[in-house]
């Protein structure tokens, strides 16, 4: 197509944005957040607004709507840069794909899409579920889910068509029990949460065909979890 002066314009513009708040989550690191929204349902999490649209009248009428979408930055890996070909996780980090085929977090532009549930709408803030956003995460936007339009039917999926069952199991060893009973109070849904997550399997995928006879962890809240995988399970061996 031939270029006009004003697209050639176009491709040398920069535009600036600044976020509309910032996400607090459950996910205090990159390894074990579910590669897409809505695995976790237990994943509660607020959207704080900056004071700039912290007004009552930015939000009047969202609370019709039961699930939003969230334009947001990779903030944590944006100085990585981007590659044309990625591996996508559900392939196994064996096959390449084109950036643009993908939802990798590394991309031209570090902008990423979620739809989140809505729970709540409290002064400044908005409490959602079933994110997968990493603790301090900027918002750019919020948009309502409008079902007629943005659930397409018939829709194909390509090599990521369906839903990501991994059919493990979780398990706590009595001390993890207890440390879960001990918080019971101030995170009533840590042992459902740590179940969802783990039932993602988190591990990489290259290490999920063979026996690896290792001990992972991940961070949720400030929780720091250790398990390993017995078969096709994942022990939970300590919450510290």
């Amino acid at each position: 197509m031939p270029k006009t002066e004003s697209s050639k314009n176009s491709e040398n513009s920069e535009y600036r944005f600044k976020p509309i708040g910032f996400i607090e989550s459950p996910y205090r690191q990159k390894f074990a957040i579910p590669r897409q929204p809505g695995l976790v349902p237990s994943a509660r999490g607020i959207i704080h607004f900056t004071e700039e649209f912290a007004h009552s009248d930015c939000v009047r009428g969202i609370e019709a709507f039961s699930h939003l979408w969230l334009t947001f930055v990779f903030h944590e890996t944006a100085a990585q840069g981007w590659k044309p070909l990625v591996r996508p996780p559900r392939l196994g980090g064996n096959m390449r794909k084109g950036v643009f085929a993908t939802r990798s977090t590394f991309r031209p532009n570090p902008i990423g899409l979620s739809v989140v549930e809505l729970v709540a709408v409290e002064a400044n803030k908005l409490i959602v579920r079933g994110l997968d956003l990493l603790h301090g995460t900027p918002i750019l936007d919020i948009k309502p889910y409008l079902p007629y339009s943005d659930s397409v039917s018939g829709a194909l999926g390509g090599y990521a068509d369906a839903n990501p069952t991994t059919g493990m199991s979780v398990s706590f060893t009595p001390a993890a029990e207890a440390a879960i009973l001990q918080h019971q109070h101030e995170y009533p849904e840590l042992r459902q949460l740590i179940s969802e997550v783990l039932q993602q399997d988190p591990r990489p995928g290259y290490q999920r065909e063979q026996s690896w006879d290792k001990e992972y962890g991940m961070h949720l809240y400030d929780f720091n979890i250790k398990w390993r995988v017995i078969a096709n399970d994942n022990h939970v061996i300590s919450i510290s």
